[in-house]
């Protein structure tokens, strides 16, 4: 990355570095987006239970995974300022520590699956396919993980081409260990949508040693010498990394564990619902990929000028990356509202499951806007190392308003499952509210032009 003095070159800068992430992104959604594709056509069942496994498991590791996000605004800071000497030892610890997460995640997972799919009013074979995906997804744990530390890194640097390179990869393995594994194909076990917990697994760890190949041989990366020493464990630096990750895992888990927990609560209506709903969330989380890689663009910039003490130009990034959020959630609403029948027969050749999908897509055309405002401001906020207030506000937003007005609407009037959709919007749109007016009194009571803070 380079210092800019142009609102041209900024935008210049700030695709620069967004396109790679995005198309990332979009390649690890397709992944999910495969496995649910793929398990709807084995069989109802299997989306459902892979619509089951997901939500108990996506919560966990976005939550747990957004403390190691932390490395990503503290490398960007730490270039910025040009302590590039500190570079490797923070990443190396930000191993240890993803490492040492995986470990705990795998240990309560043994506890806590069977008691909580027990629990739930589930048809058994649902109940089986989401145990065996999870099962087969806890292999990738650790390398998963340890990845996302590596691609902070790089990504920190500005090199977001290179994760980009990485993901589009891995993406075909993914694919074929799907097709092998869900359908038994070559020989291979049949094992309907838990073969889909494998393949990811599988592709897991492929993508973790790609990116360590690259840090250690690839030039810029190969500079910092992430490798080349055997760093002892600092509980010093571990608190810091946490001091920031912790409140970005807490805020990214209420956030996406209400997603969750509105899909636990559908586990009581038919499976032809579940199974509605869960296509109709899953190509929602695919529209969401634009604002969340425009979010970590921002973390990326603007951790860069805060390091820098560049205040004003950080500022600028920041609603830059705002703005062209908004502009394409008109656009994806759009494309949304006119092709949702067609999008929900992507997922489902049972016809109802494509006329419900759609009923609920039509709900999903209003998350657009509220991502777009909301997304983008928690990555800004990132860069600042400001997320204190942030997952207060995000507990509030989705917990005190959202899931609360979702339950209410769902089952104490005529709408059903259908109220849990308004709830979420609910939810999105407060959440919105309150960040935007967090960015501002920060950027001005805090890192205003001119002022010594960092």
């Amino acid at each position: 990355m380079r210092q800019t003095f142009s609102r041209r070159e900024k935008l210049k800068q700030l695709f620069h570095i967004l396109i790679p992430i995005l198309i990332t992104q979009l390649s690890m959604y397709a992944m999910n987006f495969f496995d649910t594709m793929m398990s709807g056509h084995y069989s109802s069942s299997d989306l459902a239970g892979v619509a089951i496994g997901s939500s108990l498991w996506v919560p966990v590791f976005t939550g747990l995974s957004g403390i190691l996000l932390s490395i990503t605004p503290i490398i960007a800071q730490l270039v910025g300022a040009k302590k590039h000497d500190e570079v490797a030892f923070a990443v190396v610890q930000g191993v240890y520590l993803a490492v040492f997460i995986s470990i705990a995640v795998l240990l309560a997972g043994t506890v806590v699956i069977q008691p909580i799919l027990g629990q739930m009013d589930l048809d058994p074979n649902v109940r089986a396919v989401a145990y065996d995906f999870l099962v087969g997804l806890s292999t990738g744990i650790v390398p998963l993980f340890v990845y996302n530390v590596l691609r902070s890194f790089m990504d920190a640097l500005g090199k977001t081409r290179v994760s980009m390179i990485i993901t589009l990869l891995s993406l075909p393995i993914n694919v074929l260990f799907n097709y092998l594994l869900i359908y038994g194909k070559f020989g291979m076990p049949e094992l309907g949508g838990a073969g889909s917990g494998y393949a990811s697994a599988i592709t897991y760890w492929l993508i973790a040693l790609i990116a360590a190949f690259i840090i250690q041989s690839q030039r810029p990366f190969s500079n910092y010498g992430v490798f080349k020493r055997l760093y002892r464990i600092s509980i010093a630096k571990w608190k810091e990394i946490m001091k920031i990750g912790v409140p970005i895992g807490f805020s990214i888990f209420f956030e996406t564990s209400i997603f969750a927990a509105v899909t636990l609560f559908m586990s009581g209506y038919n499976t032809v619902t579940i199974a509605s709903h869960q296509a109709a969330m899953n190509f929602s989380s695919f529209l969401y990929m634009v604002p969340l890689s425009i979010s970590m663009a921002l973390t990326i910039v603007v951790g860069f000028e805060v390091g820098a003490r560049r205040y004003r130009d950080a500022r600028e990034y920041s609603w830059l990356g705002v703005s062209f959020a908004v502009f394409m959630s008109g656009i994806c609403g759009v494309i949304l509202f006119m092709l949702r029948t067609e999008i929900a027969s992507i997922y489902s050749n049972e016809t109802q499951v494509i006329e419900l999908t759609a009923q609920f897509l039509l709900y999903a055309f209003f998350f657009q806007l509220s991502d777009a405002v909301q997304a983008p401001i928690q990555g800004a906020l990132r860069g600042y190392k400001d997320v204190n207030i942030t997952f207060i506000m995000s507990l509030v937003s989705y917990w005190v308003i959202g899931l609360p007005l979702g339950y209410y609407l769902a089952n104490f009037t005529g709408l059903n499952a259908f109220g849990y959709w308004i709830g979420l919007i609910a939810g999105l749109a407060a959440g919105a509210i309150c960040l935007s007016t967090r960015l501002v009194y920060i950027q001005k009571k805090k890192f205003r032009p001119g002022h010594a803070s960092t």
